[in-house]
């Protein structure tokens, strides 16, 4: 079939619509290709070609085509593919070089396909499975749902329950309605409602049952308790006891109380009445009694003299009242040398008081602390017994008395300690005389000396230095 002086081979079978062969002459004509072929690329061809000038884009070489076309004809079975063949002597020229790689690429693509089809992609079946929980419901969160079910359920009026019910947002009364109808006939929505709502927590649950609106048998049983009995919870006990098929489950003595109350105070129980209105021909009402009233009858004309007058004696009264409290301590003083209290009945053991309304602190040694006692820390004088403390530190200040007969007090507090109204500030001391006024937080206390037992100390103290 191959002539080797013709580059071209011309076969009968390289037709591809001679499908009335039969399968022998089908194989004998692979085999003589398969020879030819051999022939061809004999010795003298080498292996591969490269050439010298610049590819700027990928292209087979003419051997690397016709070698891969022999592969892969040996390897598909079915009617066999013609493949140009040249002579090892004579080179092919550049038209034919074209040919054969514009055969070649035309060749390729079917074996290509044929050897490695294109996998064939599955269709999958989309799953008719429902929603899960994920989807979002939107505004009306499970405790909504189950709040207007509650509700629904004891009023069955969307109208008063849009009225009484506080939901998490503020639904108007299409809002409520359109929920309602979606709760009861779309199935998408109520199962994923109903789901949601399975998952509250037990305590949120009876929290929301607990807030369900009270239903017109319930009001009814609760108005036939008179008003001006004083019910106690026992009562309400015994009307759940008498009555579980009209009370809503979650409804408790306190409950019952409590919305009895509220319809006693709104005048809707059965032994009360409300007053008519008044029968005549045009009620009035505030807005009207208020036009009515004329705005020039109420103001009161200005008198700036007066009011000049007043502001001066004002004045005069608010500076004389502050001199007599300046003044007070003095006075205070001077009364008590008088009627014989600032002098106390001292013991040999007392060196000082320290007297106030209320209480006398006595000074038996030589050093004392004043303050706020407190259950960690006690203290000597506890202010507190006095009065009201709680501006005092725990520890305010210090009294001491010295070697030489005279009295010291140190302040240690955050506060300051006023002396004969003089204040002695954090840190510092001042001198305690004879009937002193000591001021602290707005407790005052009179410092009272025993004056022959200090005595009697200065001397001793003279002759100890005079030894």
């Amino acid at each position: 079939f191959v002539s080797s002086g013709n580059p071209v081979v011309g076969a009968p079978m390289a037709v591809a619509g001679a499908q009335s062969r039969s399968e022998d002459e089908e194989s004998l004509g692979v085999k003589d290709v398969k020879r030819t072929a051999t022939q061809a690329f004999g010795t003298g061809v080498p292996k591969r070609r490269s050439s010298s000038r610049s590819i700027k884009r990928k292209k087979f070489d003419d051997e690397l085509v016709e070698s891969s076309l022999v592969k892969s004809s040996s390897r598909v079975k079915g009617p066999p593919v013609i493949e140009p063949v040249r002579c090892s002597g004579s080179e092919p020229s550049s038209s034919e070089k074209k040919k054969v790689t514009k055969s070649g690429t035309a060749l390729t693509l079917p074996l290509n396909m044929v050897v490695n089809p294109a996998p064939i992609t599955k269709r999958v079946k989309k799953s008719k499975q429902p929603l899960h929980i994920t989807k979002d419901l939107g505004r009306w969160k499970p405790a909504d749902d189950l709040l207007l079910i509650n509700a629904v359920l004891q009023t069955t009026d969307l109208t008063s329950v849009h009225l009484g019910v506080k939901f998490s947002c503020r639904f108007t009364l299409r809002e409520i309605k359109e929920r309602w109808y979606a709760l009861l006939y779309d199935p998408v929505i109520s199962k994923l409602a109903w789901q949601a709502m399975r998952q509250l927590h037990p305590e949120a649950i009876a929290a929301i049952q607990s807030k369900a609106l009270f239903s017109q048998p319930e009001e009814a049983l609760l108005a036939k308790i008179g008003s001006t009995s004083q019910p106690k919870l026992d009562v309400f006990q015994e009307l759940l006891c008498k009555h579980p098929g009209v009370f809503h489950p979650s409804r408790t003595p306190k409950s019952l109380l409590v919305h009895w109350q509220l319809l006693k105070q709104y005048y809707l129980l059965d032994d009360q009445s409300v007053q008519p209105l008044p029968k005549g021909d045009q009620v009035l009402n505030f807005s009207d009694a208020e036009q009515m009233v004329d705005d020039v009858k109420l103001k009161e004309s200005r008198d700036e003299v007066l009011e000049h007058e007043l502001m001066i004696s004002d004045r005069h009264q608010k500076r004389e009242i502050r001199q007599l409290e300046q003044e007070l301590p003095r006075w205070q003083v001077l009364v008590d040398s008088i009627t014989g209290m600032s002098m106390p009945d001292f013991d040999n053991q007392t060196l000082a008081a320290l007297r106030g309304r209320m209480v006398r602190y006595l000074m038996r040694s030589r050093e004392i602390t004043l303050g706020r006692a407190t259950k960690d820390k006690p203290i000597d004088v506890d202010l507190s017994l006095e009065g009201p403390a709680w501006k005092i530190s725990r520890k305010q200040g210090i009294i001491k008395l010295k070697n030489n007969g005279d009295f010291f007090i140190a302040n240690e507090g955050r506060r300051p300690i006023y002396i004969d109204g003089r204040p002695v500030l954090s840190g510092n001391k001042w001198k305690l005389n004879n009937n002193s006024v000591v001021e602290i937080a707005g407790l005052r206390f009179v410092f009272l000396i025993n004056l022959e037992l200090i005595s009697l100390i200065k001397a001793e103290a003279a002759k100890m230095t005079q030894q």
